[in-house]
């Protein structure tokens, strides 16, 4: 499909943060041009007036448990762990495939309405999960969540071969759930698996203040650095939370070039913690952002996670210029899609994929025109998404889905499951 976006603001990210105005063309699963208004000999299926409005690379949620939507407001406002052992596990061992595929596919009509075009996934029944990724439309980055008590290191390498060739909009990494979940030698395991394929690897890391503790207490070591020693980021990878990074932590993470994924509402509302952010940017370390599972943030949304991670900083630090919204956003459109392995989604420019969001400025909450990037990060909203489109295919536009399956069947779906699980 061949779209012409004109009368458009564009922020490639390649550049600045004053967008420049003109046309962006589409064709196929790629963006071919973006300048000023030009003169060519394509015929157009859609050319779409975009009245002003700004276009940006959509926004790449790099860590997240989508089929975890069943349980959303399932089990609030309880202390960690009786959350977690008590109202999560249970219902979690009940789950089937097509329950995550239904579960998979709400998510994913969130996920764009918040202009969000791809995201990196930790869950269970992977093929299932996958199926509704390829039947929406969606980009979906896998990450393995092996751990004592769930997959084996065989199984990790053969979803790592099979999604790595599926799909065009499918990918996996090597990862494992957590140091505290997986035993050492497991985990040496994991290790030698990144070996032979010179692959990075991501977990849940330091996501709260025990974990962190207990690491210390078994090994006698911070979970980066006990990581890092037994090989398993010779080639990169990263940690989803990152709350409780000590000096030494922040060191490999330096060192080796290792992404921190940031996760500010779900961190909020379990009381875990708030990350280190603006420390790690002073650090050059790499981060990204993720909205993690709907169970313990409920809310996908993006524009909520952006102002979180600026705003947390600035009080965390009792500093107001902490953690500039510029760079969040770059977080939030560039960097995920870094961490994510998915080096041609980072920007709109010529042979880039056409995975983009426009955002509505012709709404109170976005003007006056001061510094449109820094509206998008403090006062956007997901009423602000006019359309989201991935790999060349508009999916969502003016609150209509174009994902293959009618709404309201999903929803119906997904209640059926809960109901029957309860």
């Amino acid at each position: 499909m061949n779209v012409r976006f004109f009368n458009a603001r564009i922020l490639t990210m390649a550049d600045g943060p004053v967008p420049l105005e003109g046309e962006l063309w589409v064709q196929g699963d790629r963006v071919t041009y973006v300048g000023p208004p030009e003169e060519c000999g394509l015929v157009w299926d859609r050319e779409i007036d975009a009245c002003g409005n700004l276009l940006l690379p959509g926004f790449k949620n790099a860590h997240t448990h989508s089929a975890m939507t069943f349980l959303r407001s399932y089990a609030d406002d309880l202390p960690l762990h009786q959350w977690l052992h008590q109202q999560i596990f249970p219902m979690e061992a009940k789950l089937t495939g097509e329950d995550c595929y239904w579960q998979s596919r709400l998510a994913i009509l969130e996920y764009l309405t918040s202009g969000i075009t791809a995201n990196f996934d930790m869950y269970y029944f992977t093929d299932q999960v996958a199926r509704a990724s390829v039947e929406s439309g969606f980009r979906t980055v896998f990450c393995e969540g092996l751990n004592d008590f769930a997959s084996s290191i065989g199984m990790m390498e053969e979803n790592h071969l099979k999604f790595n060739h599926f799909h065009p909009l499918i990918s996996h990494k090597l990862g494992f759930h957590g140091e505290y979940t997986t035993s050492e030698a497991m985990l040496k395991q994991v290790a030698a698996l990144a070996e032979k394929y010179h692959a990075p690897v991501y977990s849940h890391l330091l996501e709260t203040q025990e974990e962190a503790d207990g690491c210390l207490a078994r090994h006698g070591l911070t979970a980066a650095v006990y990581l890092d020693r037994l090989g398993m980021y010779r080639y990169g990878g990263g940690g989803f939370h990152c709350i409780y990074l000590s000096p030494e932590d922040l060191e490999v993470f330096e060192r080796r070039g290792l992404w921190a994924i940031t996760n500010p509402g779900s961190n909020t509302k379990l009381a875990s913690g708030i990350a280190p952010v603006a420390r790690m940017l002073e650090k050059n370390i790499r981060l990204a952002i993720g909205t993690d599972g709907p169970a313990s943030n409920n809310c996908l949304d993006f524009f909520r996670e952006m102002f979180l991670v600026t705003g947390l900083q600035k009080l965390k630090n009792r500093d107001a210029a902490s953690t500039d919204a510029w760079k969040v956003l770059k977080m939030a459109c560039c960097d995920g899609a870094l961490a994510m392995g998915l080096t041609d989604c980072d920007s709109l420019l010529p042979g880039k994929q056409a995975d983009l969001v426009m955002v509505d400025l012709h709404q109170p909450n976005m003007q006056p025109l001061n510094d449109i990037a820094k509206n998008v990060v403090y006062s956007g909203s997901k009423q602000n998404v006019k359309l989201t489109m991935v790999a060349g295919k508009i999916l969502y536009e003016d609150g209509v889905f174009h994902v293959g399956e009618d709404p309201e069947e999903i929803y119906r779906q997904v209640n059926l499951s809960i109901q029957a699980k309860k």
